[in-house]
């Protein structure tokens, strides 16, 4: 897309759409503590509590320690052009928003079409998690629900109860309003946050050095016979799930009181912040018990447990429900407003992007997600749907790397309060990290990919193409 098309758009939503008032738009009350808090909330969840173990035991050993820094390295790369990008395009928002300022309106509909899976998957695969944690208490107080309400149909089941209704009971939550949905998830961050700092100060004084050797048992990476990967960088590829979603910050840009200031500090704070977190967890996870006795579905309890610490492994079983209800409500928060972004653009129906007076949320969009997300959760097991994950989230990040260098050279004037130091050398290791993390993903994780981005192709060239604002405002 010509500059020229991007800023007609601009002209056009300026003029006809009028979404930054609030009386017609969502409403601008987010702070940069609140978007901190977002990122923490969508960060912190299933990769500390369920796959820092996992990838410990099956992949990395000790060394997960370098498996969470080498992703963690790749997302600050992304991070920095994120916040580049939302500094100085602003009102977009997002990954779909930044490509279309970089790369046009068909690239925009791709990586959003990509972003909707991405988000909609996520928190479907998390919320079936919440619900093992669950039934794990109401079991331990006697009040275990029976497999056929917590397992999907293919696993002998009728339904994930409780994974439907924690996402039915968000749903609602969403409903209320953006400021109300971002004090029940600073809340929520705050519970996690204090379980964590439980585990650390239980584990600090109870560390065996001996347990770190040897440091890298599976080394770097090496295929095995039956096709499976293991090493610190199929390792990394894995626990990369853990920072899905930090990227949602940015979707929350027409509801912060300063995007340009606030987006940059919200998303750097919290990944900074989450990735030391990551580190420091997982050594002393590694350093207190054997790394093949954490292939478990919560780790970190696990851990505990074995130290004889009983009553902190129930605590930490309270922060992990809390914890990943924070990353589901965060994930599901970014989709409605990807889509409801794609809508105001005419990519979409126009239905997605009516806003309740009222509450000044895109209830239609909230709802609709909500019960569809709600049965996905409720009919697929966790395994078939966290493969269809990562590959999005990479391919995400790759072309926001790419926005930022191709946005520095086609609007060198375009105002940047915040600039990526050192770019395009930044920007282009971003793009090289991702990108190598992508080829550590499975085979049928590219074809699903491919699938789902033909079926969006479709719907592009069927109605999007026709309806754009773009194509009406030029």
């Amino acid at each position: 897309m010509s500059l020229q098309s991007f800023r007609a758009l601009q002209i056009f939503r300026t003029k006809h759409i009028s979404y930054d008032l609030p009386e017609h738009g969502l409403k601008r009350c987010l702070s940069s503590w609140d978007l901190a808090f977002l990122g923490i909330g969508a960060i912190i969840g299933t990769g500390i509590f369920v796959l820092t173990g996992i990838a410990a035991a099956t992949q990395s050993g000790p060394a997960i320690v370098l498996s969470f820094f080498i992703a963690g390295f790749a997302c600050a790369f992304a991070a920095l052009s994120y916040a580049e990008l939302a500094a100085a395009v602003g009102g977009c928002g997002s990954a779909y928003g930044y490509s279309y300022a970089a790369f046009g309106e068909l690239a925009a509909f791709i990586i959003g079409w990509d972003l909707l899976l991405e988000y909609a998957i996520s928190v479907a695969a998390v919320a079936n998690g919440w619900s093992g944690y669950l039934n794990n208490a109401l079991t331990n107080m006697g009040f275990g629900l029976p497999d056929v309400l917590t397992k999907a149909p293919q696993l002998g089941g009728i339904i994930n109860l409780p994974a439907a209704g924690i996402i039915l009971l968000l749903m609602c939550v969403l409903i209320m309003g953006v400021k109300q949905s971002a004090k029940a998830n600073n809340a929520m961050v705050a519970v996690k946050l204090i379980t964590i700092l439980i585990f650390i100060c239980v584990a600090a004084f109870n560390v065996n050095p001996d347990l770190w050797h040897p440091f890298m048992p599976f080394g770097w990476f090496q295929t095995l016979p039956d096709g499976k990967t293991t090493g610190v960088l199929a390792g990394a590829s894995l626990v990369f799930f853990a920072y899905v979603g930090f990227d949602a910050v940015s979707t929350a840009t027409e509801e912060a009181q300063n995007p340009q200031r606030d987006l940059p500090f919200g998303l750097i704070g919290s990944l900074a912040f989450c990735t030391f977190i990551y580190i420091v967890v997982s050594a002393l996870l590694t350093g207190v018990v054997p790394y093949t006795d954490l292939n478990v579905s919560s780790p970190v309890a696990h851990a505990l447990t074995l130290l004889g610490f009983t009553w902190a492994s129930a605590l930490i079983s309270t922060g992990v429900i809390a914890g990943l209800t924070t990353v589901m409500l965060v994930l599901y928060y970014g989709l409605t407003r990807i889509i409801y972004a794609m809508s105001r653009d005419g990519l979409l129906s126009p239905f997605f992007s009516q806003v309740h007076e009222k509450t000044q949320t895109p209830v239609r969009v909230i709802v609709l997600c909500g019960v569809l997300i709600s049965l996905i959760a409720g009919l697929i097991p966790l395994g078939e749907l966290a493969e269809l994950v990562n590959i999005g989230t990479l391919a995400a990040f790759v072309l926001v790397c790419f926005g930022a260098i191709v946005l520095r050279i086609t609007q060198p004037d375009l105002p940047r309060p915040f600039r990526t130091p050192f770019s395009p050398l930044l920007p282009v290791l971003g793009m090289l990290s991702c990108g190598a993390l992508m080829a550590f993903l499975p085979a049928i994780t590219w074809l699903r990919f491919v699938v789902w981005l033909v079926i969006g192709l479709i719907v592009y060239f069927v109605y999007s193409i026709h309806n754009s604002k773009l194509a009406k405002a030029s």
